[in-house]
């Protein structure tokens, strides 16, 4: 091989996507590529013209530019390509203009060339076949799963599990007929329905320790014996939750209704356990055993561990966020009841809840809280103040012991503030709507993302009425909310360059957290307030059918991929740095990554970048 060829090996081995390809491939590139060189300011492929090559720069640098306008779509050094479009049109045609910033030298890949590669090196086609959001969409999908292992079964939802149509009873029979039916059917629970729907459910234990050990005669009615309002799960959610509920509430058969409604079946713990078991449930039922705050902690300790499993198991961003939040809730939860023995039952009912990132299930580590109570309007602060008082005292005492450390902001159930009754909430959130200034635009980044941890959910409903009536009409609230959401921006560029901090502190790296996830949170709040949806958590709000105000189907579908893949490039970080024994933080450096993520992670922020221009347009408007 002569020394021009070993030179261009050589080059195309060093850059993506060639350096993926085998060495017969290479080869075979050698024989068919052609070199040319450009002077400065001279026109490399213009709109509509022929284009029978894909450009590699060698040397030098391209800029290329959209047919409408003629505004800058990109700059590209050695190693990049241009042509891709062109290349994917079956005309051959080029759809922008490449014009050469220097003297510049390209490597001409031919057109029927390009097409081979891609037919017969997935790797090759991968990279090239879609394009920005698009091939940002391939990348979020084209990960490691963890077939067969605990991750995807966790990750399933459990109406995939259910394997017969629930077996039922009416509530007027009786606990020999319950007996029979499921002797006869070989189940191990039955579900007692009337007009209305479930009524209750028996349980093989109901039979033993109920019947058989009371002497119950058997002609009894079922009503007797059977537990009412049993609880109950969604068959979309995910078969992690069922297990964690079950956990927690010391359940062998938990009812999985459709939309909250029509019961569809009944999944048993040992059917769990037959099909996965996991560590995070494992430290969910732990909590659940530990009587001290200490005890707590020494399994909340285990969480960077739980982190790292899941993150190189190859677990998506969704459900490590889903599986982490879960055990600050089980915390939560444990400590609640620990509050209740200690200081008596509440006098009034109450639901705790909790906001921002733990509300979103998207927690990826152990931080600080975010929480509040709602109390019922029977509230009285002279009789009751105390008690709430020194319960919000405990847990939030209880959680700083176990590293969900005190929110510097004082959002917690413990300040007075944020322990009121539901017409006080309520009259907070209207006064947010209704006068948008600074601090309440921050206050309602934090509370409109709310979600029920322990008590009496039904207190939530008012406050999401207020918020879904009042939200959607006042566009000048909207409008702030935008321009808050604006202020965070992804840290890319007019060139498509990353824009690195330089403060000392994080020199040359970008914060993954605050300019890559929380644009997108934001965005996906507004999209909520818009849609008068209930859900919580960002990629659940995104998923979520609205009438496209905020954004279109396809600038969901989009800016999902891009959380997603800003989310996992985030925890693989963070898991990069707890083996090496650091602690975790959002801030990466650009040469962490190889040049086939920074590509990607270009493509992510440019995804929120258009959108978020989309939205300031708007706001013009």
């Amino acid at each position: 091989m002569d020394v021009e060829l070993l030179e261009i090996r050589d080059f195309l081995i060093q850059h993506h996507p060639f350096d993926l390809l085998p060495e017969d491939a290479i080869e075979r590139i050698l024989e068919k590529i052609e070199s040319s060189y450009t002077r400065r300011d001279q026109v490399i492929l213009e709109i509509g013209a022929p284009c029978e090559h894909l450009y590699i720069v060698r040397t030098g640098s391209v800029e290329t530019r959209t047919p409408e306008d003629d505004q800058i779509l990109a700059r590209l050094g050695e190693g990049e390509c241009f042509g891709v479009h062109a290349m994917l049109n079956p005309d051959r045609v080029a759809v922008n203009r490449a014009i050469a910033l220097e003297d510049s030298l390209f490597y001409m890949l031919p057109a029927d060339e390009f097409d081979y590669l891609r037919t017969h090196y997935k790797q090759f086609a991968y990279f090239f076949a879609p394009l920005g959001a698009e091939r940002l969409r391939a990348a979020s999908t084209h990960g490691g799963t963890a077939d067969g292992t605990q991750l995807g079964f966790i990750s399933t939802k459990i109406g995939e599990l259910l394997q017969r149509d629930p077996i039922t009873i009416e509530l007027d029979s009786d606990v020999r007929t319950a007996a029979l039916v499921m002797r006869d059917m070989n189940v191990s629970s039955l579900l007692v329905c009337d007009d209305n729907g479930l009524a209750g459910i028996v349980t093989e234990r109901d039979l033993r320790n109920r019947v058989v050990a009371d002497a119950l005669p058997v002609d009894s009615p079922i009503e007797k014996i059977m537990t009412p309002n049993p609880i109950t799960l969604d068959a979309k959610a995910l078969a992690f939750d069922a297990m964690i509920i079950m956990s927690k509430n010391n359940i062998r058969h938990l009812p999985i209704t459709k939309d909250g409604k029509e019961v569809v079946g009944v999944i048993t713990n040992s059917s769990l356990v037959q099909q996965q078991s996991t560590s995070a449930v494992y430290m969910v039922g732990d909590i659940h055993k530990r009587n001290t705050f200490e005890g707590i902690a020494e399994v909340v300790g285990r969480v960077p561990k739980l982190l790292c499993s899941l993150v190189e198991a190859g677990a998506t961003a969704h459900t490590v966020g889903h599986v982490i939040s879960s055990i600050a809730d089980a915390a939560t939860t444990r400590l609640l009841k620990m509050a209740e023995d200690k200081f008596g039952p509440p006098p009034v009912p109450y639901l705790w809840c909790a906001s921002g990132s733990q509300a979103r299930f998207e927690q990826t580590s152990v931080g600080d809280q975010d929480n509040c109570m709602i109390i019922s309007d029977d509230y009285d602060e002279h009789k009751h103040g105390a008690y709430f008082k020194m319960v919000a005292n405990f847990v939030n005492e209880g959680l700083n012991a176990a590293n969900y450390v005190f929110c510097p902001g004082d959002i917690m159930a413990k300040t007075d503030e944020w322990r009121q009754p539901v017409s006080v909430w309520k009259s907070y959130f209207t006064k947010w709507i209704d006068t948008p200034e600074p601090k309440a635009l921050m206050l309602s980044s934090i509370f409109f993302d709310l979600r029920g941890i322990w008590g009496d959910m039904t207190l939530m409903a008012p406050l999401q009425e207020v918020v879904a009536e009042k939200a959607p009409k006042n566009r000048l609230f909207i409008g702030h909310m935008i321009g808050n959401a604006l202020t965070h921006t992804p840290p890319l560029g007019f060139f498509k360059n990353f824009v690195l901090i330089n403060d000392g502190k994080h020199d040359d790296t970008f914060d993954m957290k605050h300019n890559g996830v929380v644009p997108i949170v934001d965005i996906a709040r507004i999209v909520a307030l818009e849609g008068k949806l209930t859900e919580a958590n960002t990629f659940d709000r995104l998923q979520a059918e609205c009438d496209g105000k905020v954004l279109s189907p396809s600038g969901r579908r989009d800016l999902l991929d891009a959380y997603e893949f800003i989310s996992t490039a985030r925890l693989e970080h963070q898991v990069k740095q707890i083996r090496r024994g650091d602690a975790p933080d959002n801030y990466m450096k650009p040469e962490e990554l190889s040049h086939f993520e920074r590509n990607h992670l270009r493509d992510a922020f440019s995804v929120i970048k258009t959108i978020q221009g989309a939205m300031a347009n708007s706001l013009g408007g």
